[in-house]
């Protein structure tokens, strides 16, 4: 039986995750101008929902970057390439939180509709996201959307993040059910891996940066798959009859 629902937020109700590429590919370009920035948000692709170390050491490497972010560690105060290379593109992803009408256009109505409507219909909801505290509740105040959970867990909540399921685990306990009660609602490859090492149903909506991500895995074969959102509130729908509680009942 469906008892609640576990949101994640870039990439599902929000499309950050592309706000969240053009600042590493800038970030990049500055620390070696003849990169192409499309070259590193292609290569981004196969890193979305890791987090900030995971995704800034991938593309260090990948494009040859910790020279050049190692010269930058003292401008920021850090120790290590990656956290360098991290802090400029915090600071280029800032500028672009900072004018709502950025994070609004990226929106994904659907998915917000249906968070709305499962939260109208009184099931308890929760946001697990890789996204730090503060970045959270910015986008969430942006999106109007911050009284429409329970719970709230993101990356400074827990000590593993995703693919990790604690953090799917923490946000049942909170929600006071059990982890194969709720269904989890992602776009990426770690998030569904994620729900399912929790013991989640988990409807996977893959998005333009993780749909491909998803057919080179067995994860869809595990997952219910929704590839357009606008169908996503259907899906959802006939999966909670399936488990014998209609929408509202």
């Amino acid at each position: 039986m469906i008892r609640a629902f576990v949101f994640d937020l870039d990439g599902t109700l929000v499309e950050t995750e592309e706000l969240k590429a053009l600042s590493y590919a800038r970030a990049a370009a500055e620390l070696r101008p003849d990169l192409n920035e499309a070259e590193v948000i292609e290569a981004f692709k196969d890193l979305v929902g890791l987090s900030r170390q995971e995704v800034a050491v991938g593309l260090i490497r990948h494009f040859e970057l910790e020279d050049a972010a190692r010269d930058r560690m003292l401008e920021f105060g850090v120790d290590t390439p990656w956290q360098a290379y991290v802090q400029m593109r915090l600071r280029i992803y800032e500028t672009l939180l900072a004018d709502p009408n950025v994070v609004l256009a990226q929106r994904y109505p659907h998915n917000i509709a249906l968070l709305c409507e499962v939260r109208s219909e009184g099931y308890p909801t929760a946001l697990a996201t890789q996204s730090h505290r503060e970045q959270a509740r910015r986008v969430l105040n942006i999106l109007e959307l911050a009284d429409e959970f329970d719970v709230v867990v993101t990356r400074d909540d827990v000590e593993h993040g995703k693919p990790d399921p604690e953090m799917h685990l923490l946000a049942a306990r909170e929600l006071g059910v059990g982890p194969e009660e709720c269904l989890a609602i992602e776009d990426s490859p770690v998030g569904v891996k994620a729900a399912l090492a929790a013991g989640a149903e988990i409807v996977a909506v893959t998005t333009d940066l993780t749909r491909q991500k998803f057919r080179d895995t067995n994860l869809l074969d595990r997952s219910h798959v929704v590839d357009d959102p606008r169908t996503l509130p259907k899906v959802v729908r006939r999966l909670i009859s399936a488990y014998g509680q209609p929408l509202g009942g």
